[in-house]
């Protein structure tokens, strides 16, 4: 961001513990559809206007305790007030950012200083820590880059871990480096003489292993920018690639996690909740992106969303749509792949004073209030929660550390739902009504899950409500009513002796791929806990799963997959009984082009600025008959990706499929690669750009070469 000053399931409180996810991405495919236990609700009447599906057997991930975290900076008068740690608690927060984005590049830990910044009174790391461990939180830890050493770094590890025992696990190197001018842009501190991504990759390796040198059990994380937001894709003059490329080809074996930050940078919180969509294809690149260059170690890299807002600049922060955003994208985040989510920031300051929906926005990116006042108006007593901080706490009575997140999905795209699998059975729903006017009457269907008569708990944040509120006897297992601009959770325990609480065996671990071919995948996966009968592997289909294949040990092979394809898998465990277990955390892979095909296919973006970019397509006939007259088709893998101008070519666009035909001039392809033909197109992408996976060529599938 530009350089500025960002100055158990407990029942006591109706609240549960926080969210997390470790989850790879996942992918696979055959088969027809399973129908699965569901609840009585699935075969009542429909009286809604919406429909919401929860399949409790198709997993996004493992929920741990560092899910739901908040930022704090040095620059907060008010980061270790008393007051500060119970509200954390209440609502599921379980990280802590410090020592506060840019500031990261000024800060020197050992005398609290930030050369060129201000550090309030009281903001030392000490102090910082009785405030994460007061909270239960875990500190995430930006080490200083911009102007600091390796040595530095080391050396707050030791102090930390070996001379205080504060077991500070997770450290990134600097923040938003990419904001240091080598893009024409810059906010970011870095007084190396070379700011290159050549020279932070070089120094992260450094850092890295000055760091673990110390403590090896430290996990430390490289900064990268967001796919499909500036500077993505921008090459400066000189660099061989961009930013991401060059750093993850240097580090992808010296690294833990990787740190990105999102502000889709709307107009208004209606849009920014609409840009939440941009977020899986985004993420599912920042995977591709580390599989590409990490391999096998990618399976031990996490993603960290270390900073989420709205906007980065000026904007309504305080009011309830911005609370709806804070939940809805830092759950998305969650359910792909991400295992942190931490948002910015906790105390800001008023900016500039609106009114949104007949309450007062008080411009403060902040989740509290630090009390400050803008233009004569004043914000309210410090540390009142505004509407980020409820955002939060919803999610945070969602679920415990343990639980599986699950898919969901809803027929109307006023509401969104999210939903996890409890480890003690019961599910959860978390129902969101994006609409500032309209109520909707959701009718509730279930796939692998059937509810216990009675009805369910619930709690709700709705125009209204004094915060998060127990609204028990609103809702049944089959319907509920959701008012305009609300959030609603209901937890749902199951039927006795079904669903994953009546299995006598575990979730299976995390599946990997044991070799990846054109048609042909091989799995294996780490055993469930408990007598197993069988492993079943489903592919995910939205609501849907489908059965791909089985095996009575603990690794499979799957055939009859399209080249080129991508699938996202869970592993299930069936005990003697015939019960599934919960699921496994999800897989994402994606088929291989056939290394026998008669042609090759070359793409290449040679230059991007964020939501546009530039490709570059050769295409080769290896085979031994003459081509005289080709047609290239291929599709986007996002829906958000689209053709603005080509060239050397016919391009057309219909939708996600792309039609390419020859030229007068280049209709000839001569055998075994006696040429080549090469057109170009300019693109524009909303949201990611990944490169498409299969390219056929006159009806054949042709090998994807680099």
């Amino acid at each position: 961001m530009p350089f500025r000053r960002r100055p158990a399931r407990s029942r006591t409180d109706g609240l549960r513990r926080p969210l997390a996810v470790l989850a790879s991405a996942a992918l696979a495919m055959a088969a027809a559809i399973v129908p699965l236990a569901t609840s009585a609700a699935a075969d009542a009447a429909a009286t809604g206007d919406t429909t919401v599906t929860v399949n409790a057997n198709a997993g996004l991930g493992t929920v741990t305790s560092t899910a739901l975290g908040a930022n704090t900076a040095v620059w907060d008068a008010y980061m270790n007030d008393p007051g500060v740690a119970p509200l954390y608690r209440a609502a599921g927060i379980g990280a802590l950012r410090y020592p506060g984005g840019s500031y990261a590049d000024l800060y020197h830990w050992v005398d609290n200083t930030a050369p060129g910044g201000y550090v309030a009174p009281g903001t030392d790391f000490d102090s910082f820590m009785g405030t994460a461990k007061a909270s239960g939180a875990q500190p995430i830890l930006i080490a200083n880059y911009g102007s600091g050493t390796a040595q530095e770094a080391a050396d707050w590890v030791r102090y930390a871990n070996i001379t205080k025992g504060y077991g500070a696990r997770y450290w990134e190197i600097g923040n938003e480096l990419y904001g240091n001018g080598v893009y024409g842009s810059g906010w970011e501190n870095d007084t190396h003489a070379d700011k290159t991504p050549d020279q932070y990759a070089r120094e992260v390796k450094s850092y890295a292993a000055a760091m673990k040198a110390v403590d090896p059990t430290v996990k430390i994380g490289a900064v990268l920018t967001m796919p499909g937001n500036w500077p993505d894709g921008s090459v400066a003059t000189g660099d061989t690639g961009d930013w991401n490329h060059t750093v993850l080809a240097a580090v992808a074996h010296d690294i833990d996690f990787v740190s990105v930050h999102w502000y889709p940078n709307t107009g208004n919180g209606d849009q920014s909740l609409a840009a939440v969509r941009q977020l899986p294809g985004e993420l599912h690149e920042v995977r591709d992106l580390v599989d590409r260059y990490a391999g096998a170690d990618s399976a031990h890299i996490g993603i960290a969303m270390t900073e989420v807002n709205s906007n980065s600049g000026g904007g309504a922060f305080t009011s309830r749509p911005n609370g709806l955003f804070t939940a809805e994208a830092m759950m998305t985040a969650l359910e792909n792949g991400v295992f942190t989510v931490d948002w910015w920031d906790t105390h800001n300051s008023a900016g500039t004073i609106s009114t949104v929906g007949g309450e007062t926005d008080y411009g403060d990116m902040g989740m509290l209030s630090n009390g400050s006042c803008s233009g004569g108006v004043c914000e309210p007593a410090v540390n009142t929660p505004f509407a980020p901080y409820y955002g939060i706490k919803t999610l945070g009575a969602l679920s415990d550390p343990g639980d599986s997140m699950v898919a969901s999905g809803t027929s109307d795209s006023e509401i969104s739902s999210h939903a996890v699998l409890r480890s003690d059975g019961d599910l959860g729903v978390l129902l969101l009504n994006k609409s500032s006017g309209t109520e909707h009457t959701v009718d509730l269907r279930y796939l692998g899950f059937t509810a216990a008569s009675g009805t369910p708990e619930v709690q709700r944040w709705a125009p209204g409500d004094d915060g998060l509120v127990d609204a028990t006897g609103t809702a049944t297992a089959d319907s509920v009513t959701l008012a305009p601009y609300s959030i609603t959770v209901l937890t749902l325990h199951p039927k006795s002796g079904t669903g994953s609480a009546a299995a006598t065996v575990g979730a299976p671990g995390t599946p990997r791929t044991t070799a990846v071919g054109a048609g042909t995948v091989g799995l294996t996966w780490p055993a469930a806990t408990g007598t197993v009968d069988r492993y079943e592997v489903y592919e995910q289909l939205g609501t849907n799963i489908q059965l791909l294949g089985s095996s009575t040990g603990t690794s499979v092979t799957l055939s009859n997959l399209p080249a080129g394809s991508r699938h996202t898998v869970d592993v299930l465990a069936r005990d003697k009984a015939g019960h599934l277990s919960r699921p496994s955390a999800p897989l994402t892979f994606t088929t291989t082009t056939p290394d026998d095909s008669t042609c090759t296919v070359s793409y290449q973006v040679t230059s991007g600025w964020g939501n546009g970019f530039v490709s570059n397509v050769v295409v080769s006939n290896v085979g031994p008959a003459d081509i005289d007259g080709w047609t290239l088709t291929f599709d986007w893998p996002s829906a958000g990706q689209s053709l603005s101008s080509s060239w050397n070519a016919n391009v057309t666009g219909d939708g996600r499929h792309v039609h390419v035909t020859n030229t007068d001039s280049n209709a000839e392809l001569a055998p075994n690669g006696g040429n080549s033909v090469t057109f170009g197109f300019v693109g524009a992408n909303d949201g990611a750009n990944p490169s498409p996976t299969s390219f056929t060529l006159n009806g054949t599938v042709c090998r994807t070469v680099s």
